[in-house]
């Protein structure tokens, strides 16, 4: 006789680990009194020359002040202070020699704290630690990537660490005293991307094609402004071509990379938003590790980008979460929140979950991993607790059954579940099973919160045949679950 199919609420086991948002964690930034505010206009000169009368003992002490107070929170707070005075220096008259002392305190009062996950900590994706050395027999060390909100829902991505094993431990590591925001450059631009990205939001004018004929496939900053210098004088005076130079500005300056100081912990570490389309925030990265053909690994990511009024899936990619590359997506499928990148290629294309449409989970595929178009629905809302819409959570996961997919659907009251379905492993495109009921809704103690009753998971692994589940819990902290992987798809094979 065969035993009866396990319920889903018996195949997760939350664990007694549980992380909080930490306002002690701070980074600096460029502070510009009254410049938050452009109708009343920068009060940064009035400031300078306030500075500038301080009597030298006075400038000393202040300084010296300050450095108590701030120093121990901040690692190489007096170069964040020569930084800072250099990029207000020329509010300074020109026959001006400050003193050491006061050039730091000028820096000093152009300089603020910002607290990164002040107001909330969650939505978590985590993938096997590129170093794995030093372990015992049955431990794996992971990296877990979190979204941090500050003072003005401003998101960005932070990471943790720790360790799986051996049997149900599962501990992480302390991210350590000091954040840093790392050292960011332009690094060459595509072509093809490029042009994709006009063409998309209808910029295609002369100026768009004078510049994919005489840009090459791969271009730097310099080579666009030589290009755009030559441009026939009557295309320069036009009204759309002043707003095609614009965005073509625009779309440079949001493909950059970030290399973080060597001796920075990967906790310390903090993706902090750069390009004009991700100026309101980075959220909800989504890390895979990715394997080629020919068994190179890269952990890409993708996240969405927020400038305010837009939002939109750009990608990540690094080998060491030390050095990160940015840049934009285009296509069709490219839209929208929750993309979701697959661990390997299939049918030698690269492969991504998309919910283009808002509200359903689909399939789309690329050459190049930076155009996604054709996507192609797998799952609509059907149940009562997804009616409102479908999406991932996170990069589906490759099994001897299947692509192990967790999803998470929206019900009554906004009220979040995370679900699964399964597809084919040769053949994505077609759906195996679906969970008919939630694996993992909100308890009682986990509904209350930033944003009230949301569980929702950026991305999960296998260790030892058990699904480990970071989650967020109501926009406020992260949570652990365990999910028995044999059980899980033995229930999915037989929906």
């Amino acid at each position: 006789m065969n035993n009866p199919a396990p319920r889903v609420d018996d195949l997760v086991a939350r664990t007694p680990l549980r992380l909080s948002p930490d306002p002690r964690r701070v980074i600096t930034k460029l502070f510009v009194p009254g410049d938050d505010v452009p109708e009343y206009g920068t009060r940064s000169a009035a400031v300078i020359a306030r500075v500038m009368a301080m009597d030298e003992a006075t400038v000393e002490a202040v300084l010296a002040d300050t450095m108590d107070l701030f120093a121990d929170r901040h690692e190489r707070l007096a170069e964040t202070f020569a930084d800072h005075f250099t990029s207000v220096s020329h509010r300074l008259e020109l026959s001006a020699r400050p003193s050491a002392a006061r050039r730091q305190l000028i820096g000093a009062y152009f300089t603020h704290e910002y607290a990164v996950e002040a107001a909330a900590l969650f939505n978590p994706s985590i993938v096997p630690h590129p170093d794995q050395g030093g372990l015992e027999p049955g431990q794996l060390r992971f990296v877990m990537s979190v979204r941090g909100v500050g003072e003005g829902h401003l998101s960005s991505i932070g990471f943790r660490t720790g360790v799986i094993g051996p049997g149900e431990q599962l501990r992480t590591d302390d991210p350590g005293p000091h954040l840093a925001i790392g050292s960011h450059r332009r690094v060459l631009c595509d072509r093809a991307l490029f042009h994709g990205k006009l063409a998309e939001e209808g910029y295609d004018d002369e100026l768009a094609a004078f510049l994919q004929r005489n840009l090459s496939a791969r271009f730097t900053g310099d080579d666009l402004e030589q290009a755009l210098a030559a441009l026939h004088p009557q295309l320069h005076t036009r009204a759309s071509a002043h707003r095609t130079v614009e965005r073509i500005h625009e779309i440079a300056a949001n493909n950059y990379e970030v290399e973080f100081p060597e001796e920075s912990s990967l906790g310390e570490r903090v993706l902090w938003p750069v390009g004009p389309s991700e100026s309101h925030g980075m959220e909800d990265a989504r890390f895979v590790l990715f394997t080629e053909d020919d068994g190179a690994q890269t952990y890409y990511a993708t996240y969405t980008a927020y400038d305010g009024a837009h939002i939109a899936p750009q990608l990540l990619e690094t080998l060491d979460f030390r050095t990160f590359r940015a840049s934009q997506l285009t296509g069709a499928a490219a839209v929208n929140k929750g993309m979701a990148l697959f661990p390997r290629r299939v049918g030698g294309r690269y492969l991504a979950l998309s919910r283009y449409d808002r509200e359903s989970n689909s399939l789309t595929s690329s050459d190049d991993l930076h155009t996604w178009r054709d996507p192609k629905t797998l799952q609509t809302p059907v149940h009562p607790w997804e009616l409102v819409q479908l999406g991932n959570c996170g990069s589906p996961i490759e099994t001897e059954a299947g692509w192990l997919v967790l999803t998470h659907g929206v019900g009554p009251m906004r009220n979040y579940a995370i679900s699964a379905v399964l597809l084919d492993l040769e053949d994505p495109y077609r759906l195996i099973g679906a969970l008919s009921e939630p694996l993992l809704i909100a308890q009682a103690d986990e509904r209350d919160g930033y944003v009230p009753n949301v569980v929702y998971s950026c991305g999960s692994l296998v260790h030892q045949d058990t699904l480990i589940l970071p989650y967020g819990t109501s926009d406020t902290g992260i949570g652990f679950a365990r999910v028995g992987l044999a059980a899980l798809l033995e229930r999915l094979t037989k929906s």
